[in-house]
C-alpha cells in the first residue's frame, strides 16, 4: 500500500472511533439537562439521583470523545498537509470557531456543573448544564459545516493557487450543511434517548433503582 492509502486508513479509523462517542455526548447533554430541570421544578430527589447517575456517564463519554478527537486535528496537518495549505483559510477558520468558542464554553461549564452541586444555587447549577448542552450542539454545528464544505465547497475563490474565503455566510448557511446538521444531531438525540432507556430497562429488569 502507498502512503495515500495508509493515510486514508489511519484517518478513517481515527474518525470512526471518535464518532462512537460524539453522538452520545450530544444526546446525553440534552437529556441530563432535562433531568435536572425536572429536579429543580419538582424537588423530587429521584430526578436528582437520575441526573447525577447519567451525568457521570456523560462526563466519561465526553472525556473519551475529547481524547479521541485530538488526533484528528493533528492529522489534518500530518496526513493532509497539502489539503490544509490549500483550503486553510476556509476550513481552518471553521475549526477555530468550534474550538475557541463552543468547545471551551462546553469544557468550562462541564467543570462548573460537576464541581458545583453543593456550591451553586439550583438555578445557576441548572443553567450550567444547559450551557453545556447548548455548547455541545453548537460545537457539532461548526464541525458539520466544515465537513459539509469538504463535500460541497461554496463561498470561495481560487487566488494565488489557494482557496480563499469569499462569503462566510454562504459557507455557514449552505443547505447541504443545514440538512446534514439536522440529520446528525437528530440522530444523536435519538441515540441518547435509547441509551437512557436501555440502561433504565436493565435496572428495572434486575429490580434495582425501581
Amino acid at each position: 500500500m502507498d502512503v495515500l492509502i495508509l493515510s486514508r486508513l489511519q484517518f478513517a479509523m481515527t474518525t470512526f472511533f471518535h464518532f462512537l462517542f460524539v453522538p452520545l455526548t450530544l444526546g446525553l447533554s440534552l437529556l441530563v439537562a432535562i433531568l435536572e430541570t425536572a429536579y429543580v421544578r419538582t424537588g423530587d430527589e429521584n430526578w436528582r439521583k437520575a441526573t447525577k447517575f447519567f451525568g457521570k456517564l456523560f462526563l466519561i463519554n465526553f472525556a473519551v470523545g475529547v481524547v479521541t478527537g485530538i488526533p484528528l486535528e493533528f492529522q489534518f496537518g500530518t496526513n493532509w498537509a497539502s489539503y490544509s495549505k490549500f483550503v486553510g483559510d476556509i476550513f481552518g477558520s471553521l475549526l477555530a470557531v468550534e474550538a475557541t468558542v463552543a468547545f471551551f464554553l462546553e469544557s468550562t461549564f462541564i467543570a462548573v456543573w460537576f464541581f458545583g452541586w453543593n456550591r451553586l444555587s439550583k438555578g445557576l447549577h441548572l443553567a450550567s448544564i444547559w450551557i453545556v448542552a447548548l455548547a455541545s450542539n453548537i460545537s457539532a454545528f461548526w464541525i458539520i459545516v466544515a465537513n459539509a464544505w469538504m463535500q460541497h465547497p461554496v463561498g470561495y475563490v481560487i487566488r494565488n493557487g489557494r482557496a480563499e474565503l469569499d462569503s462566510f455566510r454562504d459557507v455557514v448557511l449552505q443547505p447541504f450543511a443545514l440538512v446534514e446538521y439536522m440529520h446528525t444531531v437528530g440522530g444523536a438525540w435519538i441515540l441518547g434517548g435509547f441509551f437512557v432507556l436501555g440502561i433504565s430497562a436493565r435496572h428495572l429488569a434486575r429490580k434495582s433503582h425501581v
